[in-house]
């Protein structure tokens, strides 16, 4: 679980469901500024709260969603849940009290419009929330913090600034929004107005960035495989590669997440259906 500078241990049987419940697929997983672990999941009980211990705290969003996909907290511990299937991105509370809505449900939007199976979010310094349009749409979206669409780029392609699946963003605190750009295999960095800047390739279908507080950057790899990166693009540390259920390999990463004190959180969808917890083994945090 490593390259050079970066040792990563699983915490084997960490996150301990009630007894009958099963998260189907894990698509989301987000922690907010107390550490709590949110995994947003395809089961009866949609947005699942564990401590960082992997205490069970308890669940919101039963009847909500369709098809939950993206999860992302901002720095107020406001909670987006991006739903790929009624095609609306949700603006919550903690306690999952409902803040803002954007799209409508059960609508697509028309072509190069929201929504049309929308699958992450991120927010920007000045509060800006930007919304990967993926399945139906190949766009990025960029609306106010109420919700007024203030432009869109992106079309089918694999040029600059064209996706294949435009599936994971995260904002980095230079205000340029990280792409994953799944099916092309690459990231696409862009200028808070849609600039291209940059790419990065050689992934095995990236499915979401996420960026901590000492810049590193965390690529969940669709083909077994979860990345880390410096934000320059150095590897420190990679692993998986193989289908596997044994603890700490990986069958479908979907989703990366990392807590206060650089443990990592790593969702899986398709036949992979769980949450693993990674610390390293020597903390710089």
């Amino acid at each position: 679980m490593t390259v050079d500078n970066l040792v990563y241990e699983v915490v084997d049987g960490w996150g301990e469901l009630p007894e009958g419940w099963i998260y189907t697929q894990v698509p989301g997983v987000a922690v907010d500024n107390h550490d709590r672990v949110y995994v947003f999941n395809r089961g009866l009980h949609p947005v699942i709260v564990y401590d960082r211990e992997g205490k069970f705290l308890g669940s919101w969003g039963e009847g909500v969603f369709k098809t939950p996909h993206g999860i992302y907290i901002d720095s107020d511990d406001n909670i987006f849940c991006v739903d790929s299937g009624d095609h609306t991105v949700r603006k919550f509370d903690v306690e999952g009290k409902l803040l803002l809505k954007l799209g409508s449900v059960g609508e697509p939007g028309s072509f190069g419009e929201p929504f049309n199976r929308p699958t992450d979010s991120a927010v920007s310094s000045k509060g800006d929330i930007f919304v990967t349009d993926g399945y139906g749409n190949s766009r990025v979206h960029r609306f106010t913090s109420t919700g007024e669409l203030l432009l869109s780029w992106g079309e089918p392609g694999d040029g600059p600034g064209q996706f294949n699946i435009s599936h994971g963003v995260w904002v980095d605190r230079d205000d340029r929004v990280w792409v994953a750009d799944r099916q092309n295999n690459r990231l696409q960095i862009f200028t808070g107005e849609g600039g291209y800047l940059d790419e990065w390739t050689g992934f095995s279908l990236p499915c979401t960035v996420y960026i901590d507080k000492l810049d590193r950057v965390y690529v969940s790899e669709l083909r077994s495989r979860v990345s880390v990166l410096s934000i320059e693009g150095e590897l420190l540390a990679r692993w998986g590669g193989e289908k596997s259920v044994a603890p700490g390999e990986f069958v479908a990463p979907h989703c990366a997440w990392v807590d206060s004190h650089g443990d990592l959180y790593v969702g899986e969808a398709l036949e992979g259906q769980r949450i693993q917890k990674f610390t390293l083994r020597k903390s710089e945090y």
